[in-house]
């Protein structure tokens, strides 16, 4: 699904933040505009992408993951620049940064630290791993073993590290970013369902295109741009603060709990073809992170509310690597990826209602409907249909409901 440019919309400008040392951007504590956060952001992918020619795609979903506090596994095939766009990130974000090369011979204790006997004070002295750093680059995760790799689930899911009793937390922010290549099978350790789970988004890195491989030739074999910072850690709390207040209408939120549970019982809502495509459906992490995704996404494109189309964008890589297909799905190379696609297809998507106001441009007019006494939408929800449930009821998987926006919201 094509994103829509980035910056503040209609050409619209707030008041720009100070500026902190080395030319970085700083927020003051009350937070930034949506025009103004969206300004900031993509600036922030812009100079991501004065480093990597094309996969507009995977640095957004970077930017993603950070505002929406999660981790990202980016598969790809080796050379396309997975663990360049890392770096370059963790650069323009600011903050600490340590890349990890995965080996078949690596240990928990060369991650998250151990303990070491100092003889002179005859003690145990703590040293701390290269994981307490900001940005972690996990580069080929699934060449470490499966005990380096549990040694991860609670450095990501906790964000901390317990070592001889006492726990550590990381610094924040904090984010994994991990690198696999998927066509190696010697020396390689798949990543089980439990590790994947912790990952919010699951990225699928491909080949350049033509015109993009003739742009790599051109700007990286002389003189390779680098890119500058734009962030900084407390900007990035403020960011992810934001995002985590973005509007989120009841509707478009049953609408994500529908997707999910078309994972698990397919046939309730038309689609039982997949019923024995599907052996394990997604888990409730998928609906938080359906929502956190779907919220970071609306901020980047410089709105204070979610629509259903941030949540379809961002449903393949938040959903595609939590489902376990079938031996025969397997069998007739049927991806997780396709299953998704098909999923979205089929559920329908709530209509938003503009209220009072012109819809935001590439979204289609709607009838007004009624507002209550404090100027708020009152929440329409789906006209029953053929004796359906009443307004209020949990919608069914099937029709459209509508999803009225409070005129408050700013829709320029």
């Amino acid at each position: 699904m094509s994103s829509p440019s980035y910056g503040a919309p209609n050409g619209s400008s707030a008041a720009s933040p100070s500026a902190g040392p080395g030319g970085t951007a700083t927020a003051s504590r009350h937070g930034l505009e949506p025009a103004e956060a969206s300004r900031l952001l993509g600036e922030a992918i812009s100079q991501v992408q004065r480093v990597i020619v094309g996969q507009e795609h995977m640095v957004e979903q970077l930017m993603v993951g950070l505002l929406a506090k999660g981790h990202i596994l980016l598969e790809g095939v080796p050379g396309v620049a997975k663990t360049l766009a890392v770096r370059s990130f963790a650069t323009v974000v600011g903050g600490s940064f340590s890349r990890i090369q995965f080996t078949p011979d690596l240990v928990p204790s060369d991650i998250v630290g151990t303990r070491i006997y100092k003889a002179s004070q005859e003690t145990f002295d703590v040293e701390l791993g290269p994981v307490f750093v900001n940005f972690v680059l996990a580069d080929e995760i699934n060449r470490a073993p499966a005990k380096v790799q549990a040694a991860m689930l609670e450095l990501m899911a906790e964000k901390q590290v317990s070592i001889g009793g006492t726990t550590y937390p990381v610094p924040q922010p904090f984010i994994v970013l991990a690198t696999q290549n998927p066509v190696e099978s010697e020396g390689v350790y798949p990543l089980p369902e439990a590790q994947r789970d912790r990952f919010l988004l699951k990225v699928d890195v491909p080949y350049p295109r033509g015109n993009e491989e003739f742009e790599i030739l051109r700007r990286m074999s002389v003189d390779p741009p680098e890119a500058r910072p734009v962030l900084d850690p407390d900007l990035v709390r403020t960011l992810q603060r934001q995002a985590s207040e973005v509007f989120v209408h009841n509707l478009v939120a049953e609408y994500v709990v529908r997707l999910v549970l078309a994972t698990r019982t397919p046939a309730e809502f038309n689609l039982p073809d997949l019923t024995s495509v599907i052996q394990i459906g997604c888990s409730p992490r998928a609906t938080l992170g359906l929502v956190a995704a779907a919220r970071a996404l609306a901020l980047i494109h410089g709105r204070d509310y979610v629509l259903p189309t941030d949540v379809q964008a961002v449903a393949k890589d938040v959903m595609a690597h939590r489902l376990t297909l079938g031996f025969d799905a397997i069998a007739d190379n049927i991806s997780p990826a396709q299953v998704i696609e098909r999923i979205v297809a089929m559920v329908p998507p709530p209509t938003p209602v503009w209220q009072g106001q012109q819809a935001p441009q590439g979204q289609p007019g709607q009838p007004q409907p009624q507002a209550n006494g404090s100027g708020q939408g009152v929440p329409q929800g789906r006209a029953p249909q053929n004796g359906g449930p009443a307004n209020g009821a949990f919608p069914p998987p099937s029709g459209r409901p509508v999803a009225p926006y409070p005129p408050s919201r700013d829709f320029g």
